[in-house]
């Protein structure tokens, strides 16, 4: 077997200017780069890199990159989020002529603020690339305002307020960009339409005897796999037009199925939860309870 290659780790904004032949940032921890001011060929940049910070960028005519295991064609113009540790693959024989604004921050700008712990519960930073975040004409001059903002309090003289305003005004683009990607998900009807239709059949083919016998009960990070999707989409997409969450649609297709066993079979209830894929029946047990606020037995007796 052979040994797992890790990228090269780009730890500071600074390296990042240098890699991208731009002029030394003027804060170490944070920056916003006019990606039009970019011009090189990838080949200069010869390797897969893993970056230290979060980036939040606005993106177009940017083809030049993959991020993870996947390439990407920003033409359009979208917004795309990264968190550290995130993989960033040069794409080579290619010319750089983008356009679009990138706010790139290091984790340790936010320490001693809540920021530090809140940023990640922003689910759209743990996302696949071609779920970006695609912006109405209004959302985009938004965007750009706040940005701009951003840029102007880091080339401002620094004083006492600086690093609170700063962080301020990338709280509140977090806030507007969640606001963004929940119209999204409603607006686009007839795409999420489908997939929860798609989502539906799915559950109904891991439900059924068969496979529940070969598989088990599907987890989330089964489901979104399977939906060509990662499990903070599918969940956020969920919870913006059902209110459920992914985990909560498997359990409502447990309770479910398991209904059906309780009122139409003779199986004990530890029969039941085995063929539910639960190890223990105790599991199974307290799952019903606390959906359906009575007993597996005491559904059962309702109907006898």
């Amino acid at each position: 077997m052979k040994n797992k290659i890790n990228p090269p780790k780009v730890l500071s904004i600074s390296k990042v200017h240098q890699l991208l032949k731009l002029k030394k940032p003027t804060n170490p921890l944070v920056s916003v780069i006019d990606l039009s001011t970019i011009n090189i060929d990838t080949n200069e940049i010869e390797k897969t890199i893993s970056y230290n910070f979060f980036s939040i960028a606005l993106k177009k005519n940017c083809e030049g990159f993959g991020y993870g295991q996947q390439h990407y064609d920003f033409d359009e113009g979208v917004m795309s989020f990264i968190a550290p540790q995130q993989i960033v693959t040069p794409q080579k024989n290619v010319k750089l002529e983008p356009e679009g604004l990138l706010l790139i921050v290091h984790p340790d700008f936010f320490q001693n603020y809540s920021l530090a712990k809140t940023i990640r519960s922003y689910g759209y930073f743990f996302y696949e690339v071609h779920e970006g975040l695609y912006l109405s004409e209004t959302e985009k001059e938004l965007v750009v305002d706040m940005m701009n903002n951003i840029s102007k309090e880091i080339t401002s003289s620094i004083d006492l307020f600086t690093q609170d305003l700063i962080v301020s005004h990338i709280e509140l683009l977090l806030k507007y960009c969640d606001r963004f990607y929940h119209r999204q998900f409603l607006t686009r009807k007839m795409a999420t339409s489908d997939i929860l239709t798609r989502l539906e059949d799915l559950l109904d083919k891991c439900f059924s005897e068969q496979d529940l016998k070969l598989n088990g009960v599907p987890n989330v990070n089964f489901l979104a796999s399977k939906m060509n999707m990662s499990p903070n989409y599918l969940t956020d997409m969920l919870r913006s037009l059902t209110g459920q969450t992914t985990q909560q649609l498997i359990h409502n297709k447990i309770i479910e199925k398991a209904k059906i066993l309780l009122s139409t079979t003779n199986l004990s209830v530890s029969e039941i939860a085995y063929s539910l894929g639960f190890d223990y029946p105790q599991s199974f047990q307290r799952l019903f309870k606390n959906l359906t606020k009575a007993s597996p037995l005491e559904f059962r007796n309702f109907y006898n």
